[in-house]
Parts: C-alpha cells; structure tokens; sequence
C-alpha cells in the first residue's frame, strides 16, 4: 500500500507543477538565466519569491506552491518508511538479488517485489509478461508481423517501472544495449524498448525463482 501511495502522490506532485508552469506561462513570468528549471531547491528558492501581476494570480500561485511543499515533505516521509520496510527480513535479501540486475534500484525493487507478491504464482515468463502488461499487441499477416502498442490491461504501476528499468538497464548493460540497438534497427525504439523490458522480467523471475544474484554481461 506504501509504494501505491507514492505513486498516486508522483502523480499529485506532477499535476501541481504543471499548475504553476501554467501560471507562470499565464503571466509571462521565466526563471532568470543560467537557473534550472527542474524544481531543484534553488528553482523553489526563486518560485518562492515570484509576484505575480494581480491578487488572484497571486493568491492562486502562492496556493499552488505551498500544496507543492506539502506533498514533496509527504513523499520525503513514504520514501523514509519504505527505506525501512525495505530493510525487513521479508524483503531484504529479494531486494538485493533484484539490485544486482543492472537498472533496478533499491525503490524500483520494492515496487516490482510487492506488486508480483510471489514469483511462484507465475508458471511462465509469457504469464508473468501478461500480468505486468509488457505483451505488445500483435497483428499478423502471412510471414510479415507487426508490432503493435502495448496492452492497455496488466499492473500499470509495475509496468511503468519496468519500462523506466529498462531505459536504464539499456544505458548501463552493454550486452542489453547492443541487443536493444539491433531491435531499434528492426522498429522504433519505444517499441525496442518493451522487448528490453521483457528481458528485464526475465532476470527478475531468474534471480528471484533461484535465489542468486544475476551475472552481468548476459543477454537474456
């Protein structure tokens, strides 16, 4: 329940920055040059201290930004508890086997850990690749197929992740990457990039079914 409420707070946190952006946009208002704009501690600094023309526009901004305090100081907490959580012995070592596979980390890990619950419930990988999503829907004519988008049904938060994973995985494992680079030949990449994923899937349930952390350098 921890990480399904850091997710639905990512997703109040993105809404409320896009509400100040639109703000911002309404009043002609940019960040000074040189400043970042992505909401670093120096970004909120100077947020912080924007007028906005009329009352209402400060009212609703200044509104806005505290709504944005408030849930960032929320997520800082959830991160904390599931930090905690992560330690436990019912997690500890599962998270340790996952983070041996390149592109998952430590959060990533509880998400994909509490969302599958057991690895056992799943036969196959074909089963599991359903349960989370990541089977693209498919059309096929003759010996020609076409690759379609991904399936609206599956888990979408462990889908997200997994995707997120695989960017990373693909940046960072140079066997994954000359594989993902060889798909891209093949179709564009954000459809690559779900063939990547199922191979994340498939260290998952590997290193989780056995117990061993995984071997970097392989493909599958």
């Amino acid at each position: 329940q921890l990480l399904r409420t850091r997710s639905e707070l990512l997703q109040d946190v993105q809404r409320c920055r896009n509400r100040i952006k639109s703000l911002l946009y309404l009043y002609h208002i940019e960040a000074p040059e040189g400043l970042s704009t992505r909401w670093s501690k120096a970004y909120l600094n100077w947020l912080g201290q924007v007028q906005m023309q009329y009352p209402s526009g400060q009212l609703a901004f200044q509104a806005a930004l505290t709504e944005l305090k408030a849930l960032v100081a929320m997520k800082v907490g959830l991160d904390k508890e599931i930090r905690l959580l992560a330690r436990t012995e019912r997690y500890v070592w599962d998270v340790k086997l996952l983070m041996s596979i390149p592109g998952i980390g430590w959060l990533s890990s509880m998400i994909i850990l509490t969302e599958i619950d057991h690895i056992d419930r799943f036969a196959t990988l074909d089963k599991l690749c359903a349960y989370t999503g990541l089977i693209p829907d498919t059309h096929s004519s003759g010996e020609k197929e076409n690759i379609g988008e991904l399936t609206k049904r599956g888990n979408s938060i462990l889908k997200t992740t997994l995707i997120k994973c695989a960017w990373r995985a693909a940046s960072s494992d140079p066997a994954l990457l000359l594989k993902f680079n060889q798909d891209c030949s093949k179709m564009p990449s954000n459809k690559a990039i779900v063939k990547t994923a199922r191979k994340l899937l498939n260290r998952i349930r590997y290193v989780l079914k056995n117990k061993i952390a995984y071997e970097k350098g392989k493909v599958n």
